[in-house]
């Protein structure tokens, strides 16, 4: 991990993050194992991004139960109770180093050294889903999204996306990053279902179509 010395600007955000980095709170970090090679960072040209069936009938079932709100990351009850639960329902210990108090939220998802906001997701007044995002001058990065369980139906991961890539639109981001890609990962195979993608492979971004 690397903490820089100063605040990134969006330039110098999108410049890392076409290097393969990712962030965690105010750290840059990168993953390099000698003997593996299945950690690949991976992004969507948003311009050129084809729209599938089943993501159309998705994001309109959201839309006709979901608010979405823009706004600085920030730490509170209902935020920190939505993590306990993403992380029971994924199968993740709450105890050691899986568990986060409000100063651990903080340094994970609200402490940043670049531009960020998150989006949240609200059915009345319940908080269902937020997503940090990251903001460069072209690029969008996706750096973690917590969900509701009991919203599981609706795929609020993906929805999520879908709304990232709907906001990149229209701000006229070139790309959105979706952090890491593993294929036998069930938890983050799903990301190369938009299509086109690229992927960061030997130090080049390969396309797969």
């Amino acid at each position: 991990m690397r903490l820089p010395a100063r605040a990134l600007t969006g330039e110098e955000l999108d410049r890392r993050l076409s290097e393969g980095d990712r962030r965690h709170g105010p750290f840059l970090y990168r993953p390099s194992c000698d003997d593996c090679a299945e950690c690949q960072a991976i992004r969507l040209p948003v311009g050129e991004l084809r729209s599938r069936k089943s993501h159309r009938r998705l994001r309109n079932k959201g839309d006709r139960v979901f608010r979405v709100q823009l706004g600085a990351p920030v730490v509170d009850d209902a935020r920190l109770a939505l993590y306990a639960k993403h992380k029971q329902q994924r199968g993740l210990s709450l105890s050691g180093s899986g568990a986060l108090d409000r100063r651990g939220y903080e340094s994970f998802l609200v402490d940043r050294c670049v531009p960020s906001f998150e989006m949240t997701y609200w059915d009345g007044d319940h908080l269902a889903a937020v997503a940090v995002v990251d903001r460069g001058r072209e690029a969008l990065s996706a750096v973690y999204c917590q969900w509701d369980p009991d919203y599981a139906h609706l795929s609020l991961g993906t929805y999520s996306i879908l709304k990232q890539l709907e906001l990149a639109e229209k701000l006229s981001i070139r790309f959105l990053y979706l952090g890491l890609f593993i294929a036998d990962n069930p938890h983050m195979s799903y990301k190369a279902r938009f299509r086109p993608h690229e992927r960061l492979i030997d130090g080049r971004w390969v396309r797969f179509d």
